[in-house]
Formats: structure tokens, sequence, C-alpha cells
């Protein structure tokens, strides 16, 4: 590729001195489950989210799952969830024995459409769960209202947006319980797997502790059935070292979108669309096209690398045959899966690669 999508590999010789320190500092240290390299990021992840409590995790899907966990959802129990959004929010879920009702997204925002939920509400729904897509805060006020009115939860999927801004407040502690996932490819990622939440909620907190630990605050002490969910030092560490540099990083993503859009304004593409309310921390630049498949084809023969977020939307997956959903019962998550292209956008991509792609698109109309 003469542009990749992401060059993980950039991000990493960019800070390789810091981070292999970190590293080092863990492996010298000789304590390599918990302790206080997580301790550490728990209180610096916190703190960056402006909330009282962070608890590291083995990934994002535990995250989503041990919150729910957290809140005591039984089978049975419906979770409001967006009908477009990666699978891993619908698998979660389903994890905990309860049910995902899915809500089609806001057309311009892609996100859940807070205006269709009161429709989807039943006597069994618990918890609402919207998903930050693309690194975009979702429209959490009437959310949040509706949530209070019907006695429900709010459990927020935050694993693309870490430093976005919901009419100026970071995300991390609007909702009742924020997951969050530190995979690679995420605006702040680690070295492999890693996850987290966040919540102003002590008791949340501790029992999300208590789970990812097999049920246990003391050695040999389980007070529930809980499983092996640990956040790793080594990868607290290099999380340590990125955090510092988020800002940054998502100032450089601003740039390149904001190129994108002036570049692209005249075109036949359909651009994202930003609300007032919203300060996005793009981890994707999706664009939508009635053309997407040739699109795409054109772009690979010319070296430009890009990525379809997301091809099979949840209802339509193998994993959900069983739900009895028809692929025509969520009609713009279908759509989308059609239409959507991400375009390469990361810290390390040179405005120059940004040009490439530009020019690209605009030989392809």
């Amino acid at each position: 590729m003469t542009v990749p999508f992401l060059d993980l590999g950039a991000a990493y010789r960019e800070l390789d001195g810091e981070i292999s320190a970190a590293v080092s500092r863990v492996l010298e240290s000789g304590w390599y489950i918990l302790g206080p390299e997580v301790d550490a990021f728990e209180a610096e992840w916190a703190d960056y989210c402006g909330v009282d409590h962070a608890v590291g995790l083995a990934n994002g899907l535990d995250a989503l799952i041990l919150a729910l966990r957290a809140l005591d959802l039984k089978p049975g129990d419906e979770v409001i969830v967006p009908s477009n959004t990666y699978v891993a929010t619908w698998i979660a879920v389903s994890a905990v024995g309860a049910v995902p009702v899915p809500v089609e997204p806001d057309p311009a925002t892609h996100n859940m459409d807070p205006e269709r939920i009161a429709a989807a509400l039943t006597e069994k729904t618990k918890v609402l769960l919207p998903v930050h897509l693309y690194g975009q805060p979702a429209d959490l006020d009437p959310m949040l209202t509706l949530a209070r009115e019907k006695g429900l939860k709010v459990v927020e999927d935050a694993a693309q947006a870490h430093g976005a801004r919901y009419k100026g407040q970071r995300l991390g502690g609007h909702g009742d319980i924020v997951c969050w996932s530190f995979y690679p490819g995420k605006n702040l990622g680690a070295l492999g797997d890693a996850g987290a939440v966040t919540t102003n909620n002590a008791d949340l907190a501790d029992k999300v502790r208590v789970l990812r630990n097999y049920g246990s605050r003391e050695k040999y002490v389980n007070e529930v059935q809980g499983v092996n969910s640990r956040l790793d030092p080594i990868q607290a560490a290099a999380l340590r070292v990125k955090l510092k540099y988020l800002d940054d990083w998502t100032d450089r993503r601003r740039e390149i979108a904001s190129k994108y859009g002036e570049r692209l304004a005249e075109g036949g593409l359909v651009l994202p669309f930003v609300p007032n309310w919203a300060d996005p921390v793009w981890h994707l630049y999706v664009v939508r096209s009635n053309s997407r498949n040739e699109l795409q084809t054109n772009l690979t023969e010319d070296g430009i690398g890009t990525l379809i977020h997301y091809p099979i939307p949840p209802h339509m997956q193998e994993a959900y045959k069983s739900a009895g959903f028809a692929p025509e019962d969520l009609p713009i998550a279908r759509q989308y899966a059609n239409e959507v292209l991400s375009l390469p956008i990361g810290p390390q991509l040179a405005l120059s690669d940004v040009d490439k792609v530009c020019a690209a698109l605009q030989k392809h109309g």
C-alpha cells in the first residue's frame, strides 16, 4: 500500500524509547499481575476522563460484559443497543443472558437515534447501551432523561471515543458506567488486548474489581463466580506512556479530518456530520457511497488502504440467526453496511498522504 489504512508500527516508533523503558520497568519489578503499574494507570485514566473510578480489564468485550454483570442483569432482561455497531456490543448483552433490542441510527450521525428508543421499550427493558461510534459522542442527554424517567441504567460503549467530549465534558462518567477498549488500533491503544470501565459509582467499580479477579478481593476467598479479566501490567505501562500523547495525537486526527472535509466537500460522497454539541476524536473517518465496493476496489488498485466498518450488521450475522431478524427489519443499518467506507486516518498519517487519498477519490468521481 502506498497509503496504509493505519500504521501501528509508526505509532510505536514515535515513542519507542519511552515504551521500551516502561516495559523494562515492569519486567524488572517482578510484579506481573495487577499491582502498582495497573493502579497508576487506573488513577491516570480516571483523572483524564474526569471521573472517580477506573478499573482495568483484559479487553473491551469483558468491560461490557462485566459492566452488565455489575448491574445484576438477569436472563430475559432487555438491553437497548444500536442496530449499527460492531457485533461485540450485542455479544456482551447475550453473554449475560439478556436480549439485545436494536434501535436504528440517526441518519446524519450514524449513532443510535434517541427519538427511536421509546418505541423499543418494554417492561423487560433494563439498560440503554449507546455506542459512541467512530469516535463521535452519541446524543446522551435525551437517553439519560429517559433512563431516569423509566428507572433504567445507562451503559456507554466508548471503545472508539477516547477523549471525545459531549457538550464540553469528556466521556467517561455521563452514564452509570462507561466501557473502554484499548485494542492496538484504538486512539489509545495497548500493545495487545486491554480494556477498562470508568464510573462515578463506587459500588459499581467495586463490583467490577471483584468480578475481574475470580470474584475475589482476598486470595482464596471468592464472593461471587467471577472471571479472570485483569489488565496486564505491561499493557498498563504502555498505555501510561501513550496517554501523555493522546491529546496531541487527537489534534493530528482532527487536522486530517478537517483536510478531508475541505478537499472532498464538492465530491459525490456523503461526509461525516458533526452536531454542534459534539467534539469527536476521529477514530475513523467514514464516508458513504452508493458505489462503495467499486470505489474501494479502485482505491486499492491505487495503493490506498481502506476498511469497511462494518460490512455485516449484527442482525444479519449468523451468530444472531436464532433471533429471527429479517435483513429488511433494520433498513438503515443494512443500507450503511452497503455504503460505508473508512478512509486512512491516524496521528502518524502524513498530510501529503491525505492529499494522495483525496486525489484518488476525486479521480474516481
